[in-house]
């Protein structure tokens, strides 16, 4: 069975990865980056999600001689001219504090209307060899941003995203009805076919 290397250490990340490729019937091993803790996490120094996904990919496929697997995500408001985009994870200045990124982007956007409160999560997802082949697909989920959090699920900005068509936001969605429209799920999605070719 061929080994295929995600590059996080997020567990929900692989075992959401796991479940696509078995769902198109690929039979590889995937693992995370953890199996792999020698090796040190790849600054995301690329001005778009696909530069940070190929950066992240191509150095843990060179670190471990394994075909590797890597995203980056974020949301883009549309009144923000796409920002938080790249900077999502770290938009209130420490990378990963949830709260405190919800609770800037909130108060920046306290007096939008209604009507102009569009946003999409974007996702960018790369394949990439250790010949330096790669493959880079992408995915979106677009909706509106909510007033206030809603929902105790998901992570990041997902209690304020209401996808189009929902009346709940994506935190308050179910594992499944998220993964069937997430942004990364569709990018995923999208990766697995390369996957097959390049994979055999």
């Amino acid at each position: 069975m061929k080994r295929l290397i995600l590059a996080t250490r997020n567990a929900h990340k692989v075992t959401e990865l796991r479940a696509i490729l078995a769902a198109e019937g690929l039979d590889v091993e995937l693992v995370g980056a953890d199996a792999y803790p020698e090796v040190p996490d790849v600054k995301e120094t690329g001005v778009t999600f696909a530069e940070n996904a190929l950066l992240k990919a191509h150095a843990l496929a060179r670190a471990t001689g394994h075909p590797a697997v890597a995203d980056d995500s974020g949301l883009c408001v549309d009144v923000l001219g796409g920002a938080p985009g790249i900077f999502s994870a770290r938009w209130a200045g420490r990378h990963g504090d949830d709260a405190a990124n919800l609770d800037l982007l909130l108060a920046q956007l306290a007096d939008i209307a209604d009507g102009h409160r569009g946003a999409h999560f974007a996702c960018a997802a790369a394949l990439a060899l250790p010949d330096g082949t790669e493959r880079v697909v992408e995915g979106q989920l677009t909706g509106t941003l909510r007033h206030a959090p809603a929902g105790a699920g998901g992570f990041g900005y997902d209690p304020i995203l209401q996808p189009d068509g929902e009346t709940r936001t994506c935190a308050e969605l179910t594992a499944d009805e998220k993964n069937a429209i997430s942004h990364r799920g569709k990018a995923f999605r999208a990766l697995a076919p390369q996957v097959r070719e390049l994979l055999g």
